[in-house]
């Protein structure tokens, strides 16, 4: 068993505890990155598959997400623009296909209105919200006892408004049932992109790709930490008192001032804490679970859509696939389509086996794309429920009424531990982005403290 001392110790390779870790490092403190994974990471994957490469993980760039790109720039990595020429392809409630341009689905002139109505209202309830404080806002409580479905059904009976408006943050971003989470947990995914406008606004929330595939940033981020990122070490016990921390991996231990839990919350308790965490974080961390989402990769010879006028862009409430993008890859002459099945339509198709599972996906493909959709020359299945140093997809959420109660203690270090990851976001909440943020506020507390 091999034993080291360092300044601070971080749990988990992926943005955030690499982020941090580099910024320490920065700062002058020596540091230890323990990492369960064979690689570095964490909800970020670049893998070859079957020849092709694909990213199982996480992949945008927004915007908005200045941290991300401040870090992408940094590395010297280059981005290139998402596929969007042509048109969008929705399906309505009967089935009926239709080809559309912009960001309004083509629905009926009443059902616009509504959707246009609710989305004004909703954006001036998140411009009222601080993505870092959510639970400080006056009705707070309210609007987290109140489910999001049913929030929207109390706006308007139009069932086909409901689904569309529900869509963004329930089955696309927080890949939970929308009965399962509050109405200000979806206030709070929207305010992290800086209104629900540009939540539900593909050509913005899913803007660029980093050449190469975005685990490249963990990648370069690791590089410059050297010999410092010690791969296949689970943490199993993290003793801890006033005076430091002392972590027990597999096959070493590391005696540290402090340390960062940069980690899902979900996998917390997969370490035993000696002496055991306060009750408070205890009961907060039983309140937040991962969502579950299946990101489907489909390979073809060519993009056949493209021929057809289509940008590859595909929305529908009503089916298996709830959406889908172009995702080819730079400089690919193969073409790529991504495509998301979530939360409820998750579980069920992964009661079949895993031809009908794929059957079925590729069915549902085919009713945006035409029968070609189903002659895939690569075809892959993002299981992050499956992983065993995941457990779900993309992040983590508070159930019905959490956020309020607990989301003030989200992120308070506990004695000389301390917190970071996408889920503890706000801005960049379940991002990247957000990790990246994550990882810098956990070091300048932990500098801070020095200084103080």
């Amino acid at each position: 068993m091999t034993e080291i001392t360092r300044d601070i110790v971080v749990v988990g390779a992926g943005a955030a505890g690499l982020t941090a870790a580099n910024e320490l490092r920065r700062a002058g403190l020596s540091v230890a990155v323990l990492e369960a994974r064979e690689r570095v990471g964490g909800r970020l994957w670049t893998d070859v598959v079957d020849g092709q490469m694909l990213e199982l993980g996480g992949q945008w760039v927004s915007p908005d997400q200045s941290a991300l790109i401040e870090t992408i720039e940094d590395l010297g990595l280059e981005t290139f623009s998402r596929y969007r020429e042509g048109d969008s392809v929705y399906i309505g409630p009967t089935g009926e296909v239709s080809r559309f341009t912009g960001e309004m689905f083509p629905v009926s002139a009443e059902t616009e209105r509504t959707i246009d109505e609710i989305t004004r209202r909703l954006d001036a309830m998140v411009a009222e919200i601080d993505p870092d404080r959510p639970y400080a806002h006056p009705k707070a409580a309210e609007w987290d006892t109140v489910t999001w479905d049913a929030w929207l059904r109390q706006q308007t009976d139009d069932d086909e408004a409901v689904r569309n408006l529900a869509f963004a943050t329930g089955s696309a971003m927080l890949t939970k049932p929308t009965h399962s989470f509050s109405l200000l947990q979806s206030l709070l995914m929207a305010a992290s992109a800086g209104s629900y406008s540009h939540l539900v606004d593909a050509d913005f929330i899913l803007d660029k790709r980093v050449v190469g595939g975005l685990q490249q940033v963990p990648l370069h981020l690791a590089e410059r930490l050297g010999d410092d990122v010690f791969l296949q070490q689970p943490v199993r016990t993290l003793e801890w008192s006033d005076a430091g921390v002392t972590a027990h991996a597999d096959g070493m231990t590391v005696r540290a001032r402090a340390a960062v839990l940069a980690l899902a919350p979900v996998l917390y308790n997969r370490i035993s804490f000696v002496p055991p965490l306060p009750r408070l974080q205890h009961q907060m961390h039983q309140h937040l679970s991962m969502g579950f989402v299946i990101k489907v990769h489909a390979v073809y010879e060519t993009p056949f859509w493209r021929d057809k006028g289509l940008s590859g862009t595909a929305f529908s409430p009503y089916e298996l696939v709830h959406e889908a993008y172009d995702n080819t890859n730079h400089g690919d002459a193969r073409g790529t389509l991504v495509g998301f099945v979530s939360d409820r339509n998750a579980d069920d198709v992964f009661r079949l086996s895993a031809e009908e599972r794929k059957e079925r996906i590729l069915e549902s493909l085919s009713h945006y794309y035409g029968p070609e959709a189903k002659d895939t020359v690569v075809y892959y299945e993002s299981d992050w429920g499956s992983e065993e140093w995941t457990r779900g997809a993309y992040a983590a959420s508070f159930d019905l009424g959490g956020l309020h109660r607990y989301g003030a203690d989200l992120r308070t270090p506990v004695g000389p531990i301390h917190f970071a990851c996408s889920d503890l976001a706000g801005a960049g909440y379940q991002h990247v982005d957000g990790a990246i943020r994550m990882g810098r506020l956990a070091a300048r507390n932990i500098l801070e403290g020095d200084r103080s």
